[in-house]
């Protein structure tokens, strides 16, 4: 009887064994909070994979009602269909083990914000350390930061030039823009990628040297605080001068609205820690601000900030302005 003879078929069928990954295949986020959600969301409907990281399955499972959530206003508005959803979510995978991203091709932090609006420099470089182990060589490690400097949170790492920084906007999910900022150690190669996923998921970027608060922080406080001196002048009623900036400088949320969505506590904390780094008390947090932090009043994570909120959206106008004296 003959010998059969048993060869490898590999080589002649389609094989993904030596077929080259494509760049940007997979997409690891640390952290679900409002930033993390914005990179999810558009690196999903960008059509990327995304392994999200969080401390517990019940806020994983938020994120993933909170993304669904959105992707429903889209089909509500004609801007989705249902089946596209599904594609979408299918894209979506969540985890509390950073094992999980050791196949990503790129890897932003964005740790949540704690209960008083901060979120260590310590804690996001432990996060690192924690990447640098897992993820290859040659993958992007990025944070979404407007008061860290990359420089300082890469200063431990081995591969620092493979680090940079972002800043996702989260004022509305039509934002597509970002801000890059290169550290010291940066390579022109990751700075290029970089720019390149900016492409994929459909955003615009401006390229920003290292400085706490980069331009769109410093901006948005500085018309803030003016904003809110006219409240303690009295000069016009909250809402007259939110509306205002919706219609006459086309700000579409109005700059109140936009600080309730940032969250009160983020923005107090971040004012601080622009004061303390330039001492220029255009940054230091207006009592308006305080007020609303010490009294909890956080804005739309709250469901009470300059505006009231009930599922996500503004209803009226916060009395509270009215009864306090300034």
């Amino acid at each position: 009887m003959a010998e059969t003879i048993i060869e490898p078929i590999e080589s002649y069928g389609l094989s993904t064994k030596d077929r080259k990954r494509s760049l940007f295949s997979k997409i690891g986020v640390v952290g679900g909070g409002r930033d993390g959600q914005t990179i999810v969301r558009a690196t999903s409907l960008a059509g990327l994979e995304v392994t999200l990281i969080e401390t517990s399955r019940e806020n994983i499972d938020s994120v993933l009602e909170e993304v669904g959530r959105d992707l429903d206003t889209k089909i509500e508005s004609w801007g989705l269909t249902p089946a596209e959803k599904r594609m979408i979510m299918s894209r979506i995978s969540g985890s509390q083990d950073y094992q999980a991203l050791a196949d990503c091709d790129f890897v932003i932090e964005c740790v949540r914000y704690d209960n008083q609006g901060e979120r260590s420099t310590e804690s996001r470089k432990e996060v690192f350390r924690k990447l640098e182990k897992v993820v290859s060589t040659d993958a992007i490690i990025a944070t979404n930061a407007t008061t860290v400097v990359i420089s300082e949170l890469t200063s431990e790492l081995e591969h620092k030039e493979r680090c940079i920084s972002l800043h996702f906007p989260v004022a509305h999910s039509d934002a597509k823009l970002f801000e890059v900022v290169r550290g010291l150690y940066t390579s022109e190669e990751v700075y290029r990628k970089v720019l390149l996923f900016a492409k994929l998921i459909k955003y615009e970027t401006i390229d920003v040297h290292e400085s706490n608060g980069l331009v769109s922080l410093r901006l948005m406080v500085t018309i803030l605080n003016e904003a809110c001196q006219m409240l303690m002048e009295n000069l016009a009623p909250m809402e007259s001068i939110n509306r205002l900036f919706e219609v006459v400088y086309g700000m579409r949320l109005g700059i109140f609205r936009m600080a309730d969505i940032i969250g009160i506590e983020k923005l107090v904390t971040l004012m601080e820690d622009m004061f303390n780094e330039y001492g220029d008390k255009k940054y230091k947090p207006s009592p308006v601000l305080w007020r609303l932090y010490r009294t909890n009043q956080m804005g739309i994570t709250s469901g009470k900030g300059f505006f009231i909120y009930e599922n996500g959206k503004p209803v009226a106008p916060n009395t509270y302005f009215r009864a306090m004296s300034l």
